[in-house]
């Protein structure tokens, strides 16, 4: 009887959590990702193109490009590497040009004022293994946070006070169930909702990310643990939806405007890497960056003070985290089932 009564009201909800007008936010939240990853991979491809064109032209050995230091004039770099693929050049109080050389894989680019090497940089060809630290620091740092974070926001805060602002959630409470169960239905309901959005985001990330990719070092990724951290990657966006839905439905529950709540747990999640050992363990983020294949490290650009407040503390095993994000998330429902219970409707005060 209750399952029954949970998939009536999952039934209900799916309808009005998919195509509702204040979810499609939570579709362009997922695929905001996407686009850029998208973006790396179009550039990239164009720039192999490039060097591809480059190289059939003329070829240009790594080691000569690799003997030009700073100082050297633009004569010597010409005769050390011939002409540049290349050449722009700028005049003003500073004579300034740029060359830029590939040798089929990397592209080298010297920056001369006034005749002398001024500054070298190489951009290298784009690899999997800087791909996957790419990714690594966009999850974490953007989608977890950010666009999981916020989707989970509005779509399980909206369970049960969207149904108070539209003046409709009396025809639940009329039928014969028990507040907990309709709690979970909405929650379950939320929980299938947001899975499918941002898990299916996560794959279209990786396959927009890998694009670019030679099949060939794609074949050969894949087949050396590629399909294990791809599953991993699904299954924490899967346990950031479980773990976040039930603060959000909490929630929804506990405040009549959930914006503070919201801004709350974001400050407290973003604190995380300066937070002491022991309230790290006192959040979400914690334990789905523990289940995540790659850690990534802090921006590079943070500030030195910020730097010097980082904290460190070993991530959890895969069993503790997932033991701990269950026991959030069991506490917090059990929270939330006690509110559902206790609920009563005022529409005049909402």
């Amino acid at each position: 009887m209750i399952f029954r009564q949970i998939a009536a009201v999952v039934r209900l909800e799916m309808t009005k959590t998919f195509l509702s007008r204040r979810g499609i936010w939570t579709y362009l939240l997922a695929l905001a990702p996407v686009l850029i990853f998208l973006g790396h991979s179009f550039n990239e491809m164009r720039n192999a193109e490039q060097r591809a064109q480059w190289t059939a032209a003329r070829t240009v050995s790594t080691a000569a490009l690799k003997s030009i230091t700073p100082g050297m004039s633009q004569l010597d770099v010409e005769l050390a590497v011939g002409e540049p693929h290349r050449k722009t050049t700028r005049r003003g109080n500073f004579n300034i040009a740029v060359y830029e050389y590939t040798d089929g894989s990397d592209l080298f680019r010297f920056v001369f004022v006034n005749d002398r090497v001024s500054n070298i940089s190489v951009n290298e060809r784009d690899s999997l293994t800087a791909d996957s630290l790419i990714f690594a620091t966009v999850f974490q740092f953007f989608y977890l946070r950010l666009a999981v974070f916020f989707g989970c926001v509005g779509v399980f805060t909206n369970l049960f006070r969207g149904e108070l602002v539209q003046k409709s959630l009396h025809f639940y409470l009329l039928t014969p169930m028990r507040r907990e169960v309709l709690m979970i239905g909405k929650y379950v309901a939320g929980l299938i909702a947001t899975i499918v959005i941002f898990c299916s985001s996560t794959m279209l990330q990786i396959l927009a990310l890998a694009w670019h990719v030679d099949s060939r070092e794609l074949a050969t990724f894949l087949a050396g643990g590629g399909w294990a951290t791809v599953a991993s990657y699904v299954g924490v966006t899967a346990a950031a939806c479980v773990g976040y839905g039930s603060v959000f439905l909490a929630a929804g529950l506990l405040f009549r405007n959930p914006i503070m709540p919201a801004a709350f747990v974001l400050a407290w999640e973003g604190a995380n890497i300066f937070l002491p050992s022991t309230l790290k363990h006192i959040s979400v983020i914690f334990y789905l960056q523990s289940l995540c294949p790659v850690i990534a490290p802090p921006e590079a650009d943070i500030p030195r003070l910020l730097r010097y407040l980082i904290t460190s503390s070993e991530p959890a095993s895969v069993t503790v985290a997932i033991l701990g994000l269950l026991g959030v998330t069991a506490a917090l429902l059990f929270l939330a089932g006690n509110l559902a219970r206790r609920l009563e409707i005022n529409y005049s005060a909402d």
